[in-house]
């Protein structure tokens, strides 16, 4: 393998556009019993880029008790059927559990080895005759850096996995919440609930486990037409979000007034729904639509309230026929 010499301006230029190589590499040499590795060292040290500390075992199960009992930044296996077959060494490694960057080197052409390489889950192949010590520093550096993004690619995937699964629990307490909360207005429609003494009154854990636990399965005695209603309009919400659907809130706040329906109806109508989009959401987000439907019973309750307002002042106020001019005495 020739040693290369780059002069410094084109190293510099070289690293400016292309990266630089780790100022260290901690390197396993595997090899076998009929070749050392001293060549291999003296080829490193006639190469001043980098500082490479090359350690040398001697067949399978040494590189087995080393990565065991080290952390190396890279190996290299010599590939010398049928003394050493690199291929069947870096197999049974993967499946060990092994995750570190392994370049081939044998003095095979590259097409005889590559693909096979490649199968037994090695990062790369280096014939002796075809490579120079400066590209085989290059192949470590880029094995060490795509290895590295795996491991940062699965760490982040692990986390979002965790951050969607907090996100669907703290959805599934806040939906027993307001499971509660209807229980609590069914308790105030019930005027000897509240002489209840307060030191008897439940803990909201137990509460909550109640909730949890009955689910409120109660039917919603609703006709169809609009409980779908109402799940069109939650999932257009959340799309598009507060102010754009103000008519239809409207008719929708007018239709929920007319049938009579009360605030605990419309709150269990709403959570029914809720529930039904958020088990459907899969491994989704489930934060955004959260916080949109926690927006949009507060729309739906201020309409009607205001709904109910005006009807009761329309009660309370009836509108009467007025009586023309000369006609007062008589009437």
């Amino acid at each position: 393998m020739p040693a290369t010499a780059a002069k410094p301006e084109a190293a510099s230029q070289c690293g400016a556009l292309k990266g630089t190589l780790p100022p260290r590499m901690k390197v396993l040499h595997v090899t076998s019993r009929h070749r050392n590795g001293d060549w291999l060292a003296e080829a490193f040290a006639a190469d001043s880029a980098t500082q490479i500390m090359l350690e040398e075992v001697v067949g399978a199960t040494a590189a087995l008790i080393r990565l065991r009992d080290e952390v190396f930044d890279a190996v290299i296996v010599s590939h010398e059927p049928p003394v050493l077959d690199a291929l069947d060494l870096v197999e049974g490694l993967r499946g060990g559990g092994h995750e570190e960057p392994m370049i081939l080197l044998g003095s095979q052409p590259p097409q005889e080895l590559d693909a096979l390489c490649y199968e037994v889950g090695a990062d790369d192949y280096c014939c002796v005759a075809e490579t120079t010590v400066r590209g085989l520093l290059w192949k470590f550096a880029r094995a060490i850096q795509r290895h590295q993004l795996q491991r940062e690619n699965r760490r982040l995937v692990q986390a979002d996995r965790q951050r969607l699964k907090q996100e669907h629990l703290e959805a599934q307490r806040l939906l027993e919440q307001q499971r509660l909360l209807i229980t609590d207005l069914e308790v105030l429609k019930n005027p000897t609930s509240s002489s209840t003494p307060a030191d008897e009154l439940p803990e909201i854990d137990d509460c909550l486990a109640k909730a949890a636990s009955s689910k409120i399965k109660a039917p919603l005695d609703l006709s169809e037409s609009l409980v779908t209603h109402y799940r069109e309009l939650l999932r257009t919400y959340v799309i598009m979000g507060v102010g754009n659907l103000a008519s239809e809130m409207a008719e929708l706040c007018e239709l929920l007034a007319t049938s009579e329906v009360s605030a605990q109806r419309a709150l269990h109508l709403h959570v029914t729904v809720l529930e039904e989009l958020v088990q459907g959401l899969g491994a989704r987000s489930a934060r955004h639509v959260m916080n949109r439907a926690d927006l949009l019973v507060l729309e739906v309750m201020g309409y009607l309230a205001d709904g109910y307002r005006q009807r009761y002042f329309e009660r309370r106020n009836p509108p009467r026929q007025q009586t023309l001019p000369g006609f007062q005495a008589a009437a």
